[in-house]
């Protein structure tokens, strides 16, 4: 029996998707909620499964096909069985031939967007070594056959008719890739960011000693009561979260001519992923201990690298913390994640000459940056909070204690 497989149904802020990858075949066998195809989103990428256990009858939308939510993107036959020996071969390789308009049956397996591939550069789909299931050959086997070849001999023809430019010093390759959705609706965020918000950014510094002595004292009794390593991340969560309390208009967003001011601090996490920055967002990080923090950034990162994480996941948020001192930052201006009023920037904890009840000290220093809309922060409200959390972080204590 035929079941229409289709695109699931999006959220009503996510308009249409693109079919990402086809993780099976036409004539391939599939066990009941395995992998299909993942339909990828300006957000998520979200996973369509097999119903039941059966065979992929027909693709109907290849990778890199614009699909519509709830469109149908292919066939699944329920119940049947896998194609296997000789004659069932025939059948598949007849299926696969229907399913990627295959005009001879000797031609190598392609999946429809590297046959695409393939016809754009003049390539030879029985020249090029496939890497997939069963010796398929994938887009990513034509474009690295394309570039292999260019940098050899530049005997293959361009996707596109361009002049001839004689090079001196050699052939200067490039590489033309579409933007994914994801990164073109971060773009999109961003440049609205600066175009709408009137946006500034004031900076301090924070003696990462008293912290960083605190991590090295417990931090084998925090791993062995709650499993997981204390990071400075939780600190910085918890210590951002008494100073939203102190001042709510950086806890605040703007929503057209209103000021909504939240009685909640829900707190984006930055995490950076090879599809594009995502923020997940930690609930009600008020309630949350330091072990519970730790955690859900762990269980966050995991999720945003197999890209598994929800809409949910990343729904909200009041107040938004990045930190680039991962990659070696020094010092930087993030931009704003709206219709947040402010985002606040970790660095690189670099160690430097300070004056210490006068004397020269050499001391774990890091440079914090806030991001604020001034329209709805003043300079005053953004300095002394940005001073509070400097003091916490200083003194530890003074978040147990609330002064």
């Amino acid at each position: 029996m035929s079941t229409e497989i289709k695109a699931p149904v999006f959220p009503e802020s996510v308009a249409e998707g693109t079919v990402a990858t086809w993780h099976k075949q036409p004539g391939e066998a599939c066990s009941r909620d395995d992998l299909i195809v993942d339909i990828e989103t300006d957000k998520v990428v979200l996973e369509v499964v097999a119903p039941a256990d059966g065979v992929i009858e027909e693709i109907i939308k290849g990778e890199g096909d614009t699909v519509e939510s709830g469109e149908l993107v292919g066939r699944f036959k329920a119940g049947a069985v896998a194609s296997a020996g000789a004659d069932n071969k025939a059948d598949a390789d007849q299926s696969e031939a229907k399913a990627e308009q295959t005009a001879s049956s000797e031609d190598a397996i392609l999946s429809p967007a590297a046959r695409k591939l393939a016809d754009e550069n003049g390539v030879d789909p029985a020249s090029v070594k496939g890497t997939g299931k069963d010796g398929r050959v994938t887009k990513e086997d034509v474009q690295n056959h394309v570039d292999s070849a260019k940098s050899s001999s530049g005997s293959v023809k361009a996707p596109a008719a361009m002049p001839e430019v004689n090079v001196a010093a050699g052939e200067r390759l490039e590489k033309r890739v579409p933007m994914t959705r994801l990164r073109a609706s971060i773009a999109k965020r961003l440049v609205n960011a600066q175009q709408t918000a009137a946006m500034l950014t004031t900076f301090n510094e924070v003696d990462m000693g008293p912290i960083m002595e605190m991590r090295k004292q417990y931090q084998e009794s925090f791993v062995k009561r709650h499993d997981i390593k204390l990071g400075f991340m939780s600190f910085f969560a918890k210590a951002s979260t008494e100073a939203l309390k102190r001042f709510p208009a950086v806890n605040a967003s703007i929503d057209g001519n209103d000021m909504v001011y939240h009685g909640y601090q829900d707190i984006g996490v930055a995490v950076s992923t090879d599809r594009g920055l995502v923020v997940p967002v930690l609930r009600d990080v008020d309630a949350m201990g330091l072990a519970d923090i730790e955690k859900k950034i762990v269980e966050y990162g995991t999720k945003a690298k197999g890209g598994k994480l929800a809409i949910e996941d990343m729904t909200g948020g009041t107040f938004t913390i990045t930190n680039g001192g991962i990659f070696g930052s020094l010092i930087s201006t993030p931009i704003l994640n709206p219709p947040q009023t402010a985002i606040l920037g970790m660095h690189k904890i670099q160690e430097r000459p300070m004056a210490v009840n006068g004397k020269v000290e050499i001391r774990p220093m890091m440079y914090l940056a806030l991001s604020y809309d001034h329209r709805m922060v003043d300079g005053k409200e953004a300095v002394q909070f940005l001073v509070a959390i400097k003091d916490m972080l200083e003194d530890p204590a003074r978040i147990l204690l609330d002064v």
